[in-house]
């Protein structure tokens, strides 16, 4: 395997295991109750982890495709969800989230980072670089 699609692969493990451990931290040490779409988030990202890690004890870059995949879908709930958080015009249409509202921000740092912005830039660092693993691809075959 080239070394660049090695990177890519460690790259996209990287951003996935600490996304992983970022929404673990906030749940399980500062006690925050993920809602719905954090959930759906979640089921979209952990995978990711298991995924990429399995690829590169295996060397095959090939997993490009299906993480791309899984970083669409999840970046698109992050999206909303991030809508949810910060359009006025989307709060009032919100969907009941269970125990805990869409809406809520339990963080917001510099007044616009919360919990679906940085799942929403994991996903988004995750699908360009699997991209350029796709590009990648095709130009050594």
């Amino acid at each position: 395997m080239h070394k660049r699609l090695e990177n890519g692969l460690v790259f996209i493990f990287t951003i996935s295991l600490i996304a992983t451990f970022g929404s673990l931290y906030f749940s399980l040490i500062r006690g925050y109750e993920p809602c719905t779409l954090c959930w759906y988030q979640r089921i979209l990202m952990y995978p990711i982890v298991l995924m990429t890690g399995v690829a590169l004890f295996q060397k095959n870059a090939k997993i490009a495709l299906t993480t791309a995949v899984f970083s669409i879908v999840g970046g698109s709930i992050s999206l909303y969800h991030y809508g949810l958080q910060k359009l006025s015009f989307l709060q009032d249409s919100a969907p009941a989230c269970g125990n805990v509202s869409c809406t809520g921000q339990y963080v917001n740092y510099l007044g616009f980072i919360t919990i679906p912005f940085m799942a929403l830039t994991a996903f988004v660092l995750i699908l360009i670089t699997s991209l350029f693993l796709l590009k990648w691809q095709k130009e050594s075959n």
